[in-house]
C-alpha cells in the first residue's frame, strides 16, 4: 500500500507522516518513510539545489531538479518497498508538483503531468491525504517552530494561496482531505481511520 500525506506550508504533514509510521511499526506493519524531494543520495542532492540555493531558478528548472528526485526516489527505493510487500508513507508526492509547480508556479499543466508520467512510470498513490490548513495559520506554525524558511515557504501569499486552492480542488481515486486546523490528536484520528478504511477496501478488492 502507497499512502501519501500532502498539504500546504505548515499543515503538519512531517509530524503526521512521523506518527502514522511509529503506530503502523508499533502494529508490526513494515512501513517505508519517505520524504520528497529526498530519499536518495541523488535525490537530497536535487533537493538541496531546489530548495536551499541562493541562485535564481526558473520554474521550469526547479520542476526538473523536483523531478529528477522523484525518479531516482521512485525507482530505488518506493518500488522495490513496495514489490516487497511493505507499506510506503510519503511525505509529498506528485500533488505536490501539480499545486506548487503548475497553481502556484503558472506552468502549463499538460507538460508538467505528461513530466510526472515520465519521472513515476506512472506510478500513483493508493491514498492521499490532502492536510487543509489557511495560509496564515500555516505561517504562524512555521515561524513558532522557528524552522528558516526554505525557497519556496518564502514566496508571497498570493503563491501560497494558489497553491492551497489547488489543494482544495484536488480530487479522484484515494483523495481524502483532512482539516488540519484542529488538535494533532483529532488529524491523527482522522488519518487513522481513514487508512484503515482504505486498507480494508483494498483486501475487499483484492479478493473479488
Amino acid at each position: 500500500m502507497f499512502i501519501v500525506v500532502e498539504g500546504p506550508e505548515g499543515a503538519g504533514k512531517t509530524t503526521l507522516v512521523r506518527w502514522l509510521a511509529a503506530r503502523l511499526l508499533a502494529e508490526g506493519r513494515p512501513v517505508v518513510t519517505v520524504r520528497e524531494p529526498g530519499g536518495t543520495p541523488v535525490a537530497e542532492a536535487a533537493r538541496k539545489i531546489a530548495l536551499k540555493s541562493q541562485h535564481d531558478l526558473s520554474p521550469a528548472v526547479e520542476l526538473f531538479l523536483i523531478l529528477a528526485a522523484r525518479a531516482d526516489l521512485v525507482a530505488r527505493v518506493i518500488r522495490p518497498a513496495l514489490a516487497g510487500g511493505q507499506l510506503v508513507l510519503a511525505d509529498r508526492f506528485e500533488l505536490s508538483t501539480l499545486c506548487y509547480q503548475v497553481a502556484g508556479r503558472g506552468l502549463p499543466a499538460d507538460a508538467v503531468d505528461a513530466a510526472l508520467q515520465l519521472a513515476t512510470g506512472g506510478l500513483v498513490p493508493d491514498l492521499t491525504l490532502v492536510l487543509d490548513v489557511p495560509v496564515d495559520v500555516g505561517r504562524e506554525r512555521l515561524r513558532r517552530a522557528r524552522k528558516e524558511p526554505d525557497r519556496l515557504e518564502r514566496l508571497d501569499d498570493a503563491f501560497h494561496r494558489r497553491v492551497l486552492e489547488a489543494y482544495r480542488r484536488a480530487a479522484g481515486a484515494g483523495v481524502v482531505h483532512i482539516d488540519a486546523t484542529g488538535s494533532k490528536t483529532a488529524v491523527q484520528d482522522a488519518a487513522w481511520r481513514t487508512i484503515g478504511a482504505a486498507a480494508l477496501q483494498l483486501r475487499v478488492g483484492g479478493e473479488s
